[in-house]
C-alpha cells in the first residue's frame, strides 16, 4: 500500500476518539508499541524464510498475525482482556530471555517493561489494529514512507516532552556524524540517546562508507550502544533501531547512565566515540550525585554527564556533545569540570549554533563541543554557525537544514595534523587554553570580528542577566571576605 501517511493519519483520528488516550504522549506510546509488534511481525516473517529453524521468542498466541492480521478478530471486552491480561504480562515478565533467542526475547521485554495501554475502548483498538495491518514493513516502498513519517513522529514527540527533554534536529546529528567520522570498529555510544537520532546517524554513515559484506554488518550492529531511563524514548529508538536495520537493537538499554557510581565504569565500559545532546536545565533525582567524585558532585544533568562522557573515553577516543550556553560561562562546579575537560581532552572546535536550532520547543542557545580524550587543550577553536541568507530564526516549517554546514565541513581540516588547514575568517576565531585559564575557565567567547550587538530575544537577555547576576554574586563574596578580614585584623 503506498499511502502510509493517510494511514497514520486515519490511526490518531480513530485515537482521539477514545476515552483512555489523554495528550500526544499516549498517543504516541499506544501506536508505537502497536507498530513495533507489526514490524517484529513482518520481520520475523523474513528470517522464517532466510532461516530454516528460526523460533520466534514470542508465543504462537501472541504474535501478531494471530491475533490481529485477521479484521474480523477478536474486538471489544474481547481484544482488551486479551491485551491487558495476557499480551502485556507475558512480554512483561514472562519471556524466555536464555537460549538461542534470548537476546532478542530481552528486547521486546525492555520494551514493554513500561510500556501500557491507554486504550479503553476495545472497538477503537480493533479499528486501529487493522490500520495498521494495511502497512507491510517487508515492502521497500512501504519501509521507506514509514522511515520518513518515523521522523516526523519522533518531532511530534518534542512538544510532548517535558522541560528539558530537547530532540536534537536532524541536521545536528548529521553534521555532528560526519565530523565526527566513526571507523567501521570503533564503539559509539550515545548515554541519553532519546530516540536514537545520534545513533541511527552513526549507522547510515558506517553502512555508507565501510559495510561492503555480512561480517563488516556484524561489526556495525555489535559497536552502537544506547542508553535511555524514559520509557517512551526508548521505546521509540529501539523501533528505530529495527526500522534501520538493527534486528536485535541489545544493546539499546532502557536504564540511567548516571545511576551508575563513576569508579564502577572499568575499561571494558570505555568506547572510542560518544555523541549525544545530554538533556540539560533538569534536575537528577536525590542520591544520584553520589555516583560521583565530591568534586564534581551536582544534580543538574548535563554536568553529570559530561563528566561520564571524559570518564568513558577511551585514549584516543572522540566526542562531540551538545552543550547550553550556561555551562560556557557556569563557575562553581561546571568550572572544576571544564578545568577537567581541558586537562584530560583537547577540546579543539567549539561551534556556536544561533537561536532556535531547537524552536519551537526552546529558545536556548547552544553549541557542539569537538574533543579528543588523551592530550591537554592548547588552543580551542570557535565557530559562529550563521542563519543561512534571508533566515532570521528557525521554527518547526522552516527547521535547520544539513546543508547549511558546508562552510564548516569546508574550513574544518584535519585533526592529525592539528588542523593546520584552518584559517580565521569572520566566523572562525582561536583561543589559546592559556587565555580560558586566566578568565577562570569561562568558555563564553564572543565573535572577534563582530563588533557589539543589541538584542532583543529574551532567552539572550535572560543568558545576559544571568552573566551579570553571577558577576554581581562573586563581587560580593568578594566584598564580605575583604570586610571579615578587616573587622578580624581590628579585634586584635
Amino acid at each position: 500500500m503506498s499511502n502510509v501517511s493517510g494511514v497514520i493519519k486515519s490511526i490518531q483520528d480513530i485515537m482521539r476518539k477514545d476515552v483512555g488516550v489523554d495528550g500526544d504522549a499516549q498517543r504516541l506510546s499506544q501506536l508505537v508499541w502497536l507498530f513495533f509488534l507489526k514490524i517484529i511481525d513482518d520481520r520475523e516473517e523474513e528470517l522464517e524464510l532466510t532461516e530454516e529453524k528460526y523460533k520466534s521468542p514470542i508465543p504462537e498466541k501472541l504474535r501478531w498475525r494471530n491475533w490481529a492480521k485477521d479484521p474480523e478478530g477478536d474486538t471489544g471486552e474481547e481484544l482488551l482482556k486479551f491485551i491487558n491480561n495476557e499480551l502485556f504480562p507475558t512480554l512483561q515478565k514472562k519471556l524466555k530471555i536464555e537460549g538461542d533467542n534470548g537476546k532478542r526475547a530481552l528486547v521486546i521485554k525492555n520494551v514493554f517493561e513500561d510500556a501500557y495501554n491507554y486504550m479503553k475502548s476495545g472497538t477503537l483498538l480493533r479499528q486501529v489494529v487493522n490500520k495498521i495491518c494495511e502497512i507491510n514493513f517487508n515492502a521497500s516502498g512501504d519501509r521507506h514512507t514509514f522511515g520518513g513519517i518515523y521522523e516526523q513522529i519522533l518531532k511530534d514527540l518534542q512538544s510532548a516532552g517535558n522541560a528539558g527533554e530537547f530532540y536534537t534536529p536532524r541536521a545536528v546529528t548529521t553534521f555532528i556524524v560526519d565530523r565526527i567520522a566513526p571507523k567501521l570498529d570503533d564503539t559509539v555510544l550515545d548515554p541519553a540517546c532519546g530516540t536514537g537520532g545520534f545513533l541511527t546517524n552513526v549507522i547510515e554513515y558506517k553502512r555508507k562508507h565501510f559495510v561492503k559484506s555480512p561480517a563488516d554488518e556484524e561489526i556495525l550492529v555489535n559497536s552502537i550502544h544506547g542508553f535511555e531511563k524514559k520509557a517512551l524514548p526508548h521505546l521509540l529508538c529501539t523501533t528505530n533501531m529495527i526500522l534501520h536495520g538493527i534486528d536485535v537493537p541489545f544493546n539499546i538499554k532502557h536504564d540511567n547512565t548516571l545511576s551508575r557510581p563513576l569508579r564502577d565504569y572499568t575499561n571494558a565500559d570505555r568506547v572510542n566515540v560518544i555523541v549525544t545532546n545530554p538533556p540539560f536545565g533538569g534536575m537528577e533525582e536525590d542520591g544520584i550525585e553520589n555516583n560521583f567524585p565530591t568534586n564534581f558532585r551536582t544534580r543538574e544533568t548535563a554536568n553529570l554527564f559530561l563528566t561520564l562522557i571524559i570518564h568513558l573515553l577511551k585514549d584516543e577516543g572522540r566526542a562531540a556533545v551538545v552543550l547550553p550556553d550556561g555551562f560556557l560561562f557556569g563557575e562553581g562546579i561546571q568550572t572544576r569540570i571544564k578545568e577537567k575537560l581541558l586537562t584530560e581532552c583537547n577540546l579543539h572546535t567549539i561551534v556556536r549554533l544561533p537561536n532556535g536550532v531547537f524552536n519551537p520547543y526552546t529558545g536556548i542557545k547552544t553549541n557542539i563541543l569537538f574533543f579528543t580524550k588523551g592530550k591537554p587543550t592548547e588552543h580551542i577553536w570557535y565557530y559562529e554557525h550563521p542563519y543561512p541568507e534571508g533566515v532570521v530564526n528557525y521554527n518547526k516549517t522552516k527547521p535547520m537544514r544539513f546543508e547549511e554546514f558546508q562552510a564548516e565541513i569546508d574550513w574544518w581540516g584535519d585533526e592529525k595534523n592539528g588542523f593546520k588547514k584552518r584559517k580565521e575568517n569572520e566566523k572562525a576565531w582561536k583561543v589559546s587554553a592559556k587565555d580560558i585559564i586566566e578568565l577562570n575557565y569561562n568558555l563564553d567567547i564572543k565573535n572577534p570580528h563582530v563588533g557589539e550587538r543589541i538584542t532583543h530575544d529574551p532567552e539572550e537577555l535572560l543568558s545576559i542577566y544571568k552573566k551579570e547576576q553571577v558577576g554581581i554574586s562573586n563581587l560580593r563574596n568578594q566584598l564580605k571576605g575583604i570586610l571579615a578580614e578587616a573587622l578580624s585584623n581590628r579585634g586584635k
